[in-house]
C-alpha cells in the first residue's frame, strides 16, 4: 500500500521506542507522526524551532490515532503526512505509518493545529506563505 501524503520519511523503531511487549509503545506513534510533521512543516517554510523568531506558534489541540497493525522492534517505518482541512487559524493534519519492507499500513491518524500568535497567544490567521505552500503541494485542500 502506498500513501497519496506529499512527504514522507523513514524511522528506524529504536529499543527505547518499544514497551515490555517488544512492540512500539502506543504514544510513540504520535510522536513519529509529530517528528515528520515538524520535517515537513519546515520543508513548507516554517521553522518554529526558535519562538523568538518563528512568525507563530502552533498549538496541538486534538490528536487521535487508529493502531491497524503491530510495530515490532528493529524494523523500519515510513510516516507519511500532510494536511485534510485547512482552516482560517487552524488545520487537520494527518499521518500514516508503514512497514518499510512491504508497505503494509500499521496506523494511521491526525492532529488539529491552531496557529497562535506568539506574545499575545490568540489564534492568528494562518500565515499566507506557509498556508500557499501547503495549497502548492495539495491543491484539492481549496475546495
Amino acid at each position: 500500500m502506498t500513501s497519496q501524503l506529499p512527504f514522507s520519511e523513514n524511522v528506524k523503531v529504536r529499543f527505547r521506542d518499544l514497551d515490555a511487549q517488544g512492540h512500539l509503545y502506543f504514544a510513540n506513534y504520535l510522536v513519529y507522526g509529530d517528528e515528520v510533521l515538524g520535517a515537513f512543516m519546515e520543508q513548507l517554510g516554517l521553522d518554529i524551532m526558535d519562538p523568538l523568531v518563528a512568525p507563530c506558534l502552533i498549538f496541538t489541540v486534538n490528536i487521535h490515532c487508529d493502531y491497524i497493525n503491530e510495530v515490532g522492534g528493529n524494523s523500519e517505518v515510513r510516516v507519511a503526512v500532510g494536511y485534510s482541512r485547512l482552516g482560517n487559524s487552524s488545520a487537520d493534519a494527518v499521518f500514516e505509518l508503514y512497514n518499510s519492507g512491504n508497505g503494509t499500513l500499521l496506523a494511521k491518524g491526525g492532529l488539529t493545529q491552531v496557529f497562535v500568535d506568539p506574545k499575545t497567544r490568540k489564534s492568528i490567521p494562518i500565515p499566507p506563505f506557509y498556508k500557499a505552500n501547503m495549497l502548492r503541494l495539495q491543491p484539492t485542500l481549496a475546495d
